[in-house]
């Protein structure tokens, strides 16, 4: 080329969780069958999104202009004055104007650190979604910074270590959480938030909380906004349709902005999204105009909490069965629908002995694993699982920029002997 092209921290953006997609599907062509455990996509695990709310968006669609043109740019009135509303039942002010819709949180996500002065990071949890730690990385053109989860105190962060890392770091100008957690399911207790407001206070910091699963906390009563206690710090809140409805398909999601007049760089930065967006023109329509009915509906709060005693009684038995293997460790989750499990370094050498279900699986297997680093045993675990039993799942290290070796699982499969053969396979896989 005449000149460079490649954007600076192109380098740091991946996304293992689909990465390993391409492996698995040459494993398929080789007649083995693949058990899907490494995208949390409901309906792809066969949920059923419930009857009544199908019914409501194809009302919505048969009618002949509301839902197939352009909506304002920051999102239909009505579905930005019900989300108002409900904060407000909840008691915290959100005017509709400070909502932004999106094409789901990945756009969010992306728009949200593309805007920002390229000077400023974020400081984000390990392990981290993918989507937030790589497009962030991106954003700095270099690693994503981290504050480390820590798994022997249920994946809750340490926060003497973030105010130590804030105070070093003069160019961290933002915390991200994402509560309830992706990996590890975690849920942050109010006292934990709190305390990240505090230091967003004393360092003059904003806030990102990506919230996406607030509404699939197993226990309701453990799941406190991070907009109920922002107290005058800029804040932004990510939700969602994707994982509740569930309706992935939609991409449709917003952002909640708290106290944004209260600095004006960051009233700016959020002009910004909203103009960055009007060169979009709009979201999509559709899911926003049948938002107010299908979240409003009395039927959607069972819907959720048949939903949650699902997760959780499958968090209950893959832990009994799991936990049973002395090289394996699980942390209770207490929100969303995944399971982060972490890997003893032993466990490698246990995991290579196993082979591959036929020769061509071993000689694919070989080929995608040359290079892979040695402290990355975690993904050279991942790829022989896979190559052996056909479970697909997802490396910590590499899937979820995270410093501790793992893999993470689904709780979404929705037959009970699949799920508890899945679990089996790897407890047996494991020796």
């Amino acid at each position: 080329m005449r000149g460079t092209i490649v954007h600076p921290g192109a380098g740091e953006l991946h996304y293992e969780i689909r990465g390993i997609v391409d492996f698995a599907r040459e494993l398929e062509k080789t007649g083995l069958t693949i058990t899907w455990e490494n995208i949390g996509d409901p309906v792809a695990k066969g949920e059923q999104v419930p009857q009544w709310i199908r019914d409501v968006v194809a009302e919505e669609a048969k009618k002949s202009s509301s839902s197939y043109g352009y909506s304002p740019t920051n999102g239909l009135a009505s579905a930005r004055e019900f989300i108002a509303a409900d904060r407000s039942k909840q008691g915290t002010y959100l005017p509709p104007k400070d909502i932004l819709f999106f094409n789901g949180l990945g756009d969010a996500i992306n728009k949200v650190y593309t805007w920002l002065n390229p000077r400023a990071r974020v400081l984000g949890p390990d392990p981290a979604y993918p989507t937030h730690s790589s497009v962030e990385a991106a954003h700095g053109h270099s690693g994503h910074l981290t504050y480390r989860l820590d798994p022997k105190r249920d994946w809750q962060p340490d926060v003497d270590d973030v105010r130590r890392q804030v105070a070093e770091n003069p160019s961290i100008a933002g915390l991200l959480l994402v509560n309830p957690g992706n990996p590890t399911g975690t849920v942050y207790p109010k006292a934990v938030l709190e305390k990240f407001v505090d230091i967003a206070k004393e360092f003059k910091l904003f806030l990102i909380a990506d919230e996406i699963y607030a509404n699939l906390t197993y226990d309701k009563a453990d799941f406190v906004s991070l907009g109920a206690l922002a107290d005058g710090v800029p804040t932004l809140i990510m939700r969602g349709l994707s994982k509740e409805v569930p309706w992935p398909g939609s991409r449709c999601g917003w952002v909640e902005f708290y106290n944004r007049t209260s600095d004006p760089e960051f009233d700016a930065y959020i002009r910004s999204l909203e103009e960055a967006k009007m060169t979009e023109v709009c979201s999509t329509t559709l899911p926003q105009a049948v938002l107010p009915a299908i979240l409003g509906d009395r039927r959607y709060e069972q819907h959720l909490e048949r939903r949650r005693q699902k997760y959780a009684r499958r968090a209950t038995q893959a832990i009994e069965i799991l936990n049973a293997h002395p090289m394996l460790q699980v942390v209770q989750p207490k929100g969303a629908f995944y399971l982060a499990v972490i890997l003893d370094r032993q466990i490698l050498d246990q995991a290579m002995s196993k082979g591959a279900v036929n020769p061509e699986v071993r000689l694919l297997l070989n080929k995608t694993i040359l290079g892979v680093p040695n402290h990355n045993f975690d993904k050279h675990f991942c790829y022989q699982l896979l190559a052996a039993t056909g479970v697909c799942t997802v490396p910590l290290t590499t899937g979820f920029n995270s410093s501790t070796p793992g893999f993470r699982m689904t709780l979404l499969e929705s037959d009970d002997k699949t799920f508890n053969d899945t679990l089996h396979a790897i407890y047996q896989f494991c020796g």
